[in-house]
């Protein structure tokens, strides 16, 4: 049965993957999105668009809307730190405002753009959700005091919502593909080195204890991703705040990457090995167990060479 969805963020990168499934699946899609970080070119045609903030939901959200995804945040952990205020003002204050609007207009279905950064330095790998949450840096905290919100949210007024907590999304959706200014992901950086847009790749660390020394970190591909979401969707269940980790369960060192990259693109990739950068864990790795058992998720593009040929595709149509 189709549905009308309310996607906040949808002109960013999993936000426009997300409303292009939905699209795909029959649904009617509204885009909310100030276009701060996301692109007006983003938003899947098909899509209902709409300029404007999260703070001021209220205006378009009415009860004709049978959920929202919740995509529209600040996610660079480097600014988090020193522009606190950035990431409290709107990821939470935004938050805030937006289950109000929900509320008031009777929608009763969230799915929420989570983090592993809520976890921070993890004590055991691979991480579950009931792994302690001690986040490093103010993005994390932002992003768990959003999930604190939606947990009391769902206990005194009824919301059904779902927190994914995603660990590192790579890939391509079709037009849809990763680009931040200033980009912060190893991959689409590492392709910048293949498009000669950068001299090298910066290896931050080379003696963590790992099998080549580089850090290793679990990548999903971002149409997996956007399964999770539409699975959510249906998982939701008034008065409960699930949440589950989305990741391979598999983890890809730095090095790993790099190599990949230049199998894919054919091109030397130049590495400069730097110091290590503060707060980098070694290692972190999902457990998408209970994403498995509760959405019956099963991620199906888990293969780091087609992650990185999917990315390496948008990025050449993007230059071009």
């Amino acid at each position: 049965m189709s549905g009308k969805y309310l996607v906040t963020g949808g002109a960013g990168y999993v936000g426009s993957v997300v409303a292009q499934h939905l699209l795909e699946a029959g649904h009617e899609v509204t885009v909310l999105d100030n276009l701060s970080t996301g692109f007006r070119e983003g938003v899947p045609a098909g899509a209902t668009f709409i300029e404007g903030d999260i703070r001021d939901a209220a205006k378009w959200l009415d009860s004709t809307y049978d959920a929202v995804l919740h995509f529209a945040a600040f996610s660079q952990v480097g600014e988090s730190v020193v522009k606190p205020e950035k990431y409290w003002e709107n990821n939470v204050g935004g938050s805030m405002a937006l289950l109000a609007a929900m509320r008031e207009a009777g929608v009763r279905t969230l799915v929420f753009s989570s983090t592993a950064a809520t976890y921070g330095e993890p004590e055991e790998v691979p991480i579950v959700e009931s792994a302690r949450t001690s986040p490093t840096n103010p993005y994390g905290a932002s992003k768990l005091s959003v999930d604190f919100m939606i947990t009391s949210e769902a206990a005194a007024h009824g919301l059904g919502a779902v927190s994914l907590r995603y660990f590192n999304v790579a890939g391509a959706y079709g037009s849809c593909g990763e680009r931040h200014a200033p980009e912060s992901h190893l991959i689409p950086l590492v392709l910048q080195v293949a498009q000669g847009k950068r001299d090298a790749i910066s290896v931050y660390g080379d003696d963590y204890p790992t099998p080549d020394g580089t850090c290793v970190r679990d990548y999903i591909h971002v149409a997996d991703l956007a399964d999770a979401h539409l699975l959510a969707l249906k998982a939701a269940t008034a008065g409960e705040h699930l949440i589950c980790n989305l990741g391979n369960g598999e983890g890809f060192s730095v090095r790993q990457v790099i190599e990949t990259v230049r199998q894919v693109t054919g091109h030397p990739i130049p590495e400069v090995v730097a110091p290590r950068r503060g707060g980098d864990p070694a290692t972190l790795v999902a457990s998408a167990a209970r994403a498995k058992e509760r959405l019956g998720w099963n991620p199906s593009r888990a293969d780091l060479a087609g992650i990185v040929a999917d990315a390496w595709a948008f990025a050449q149509n993007v230059s071009n």
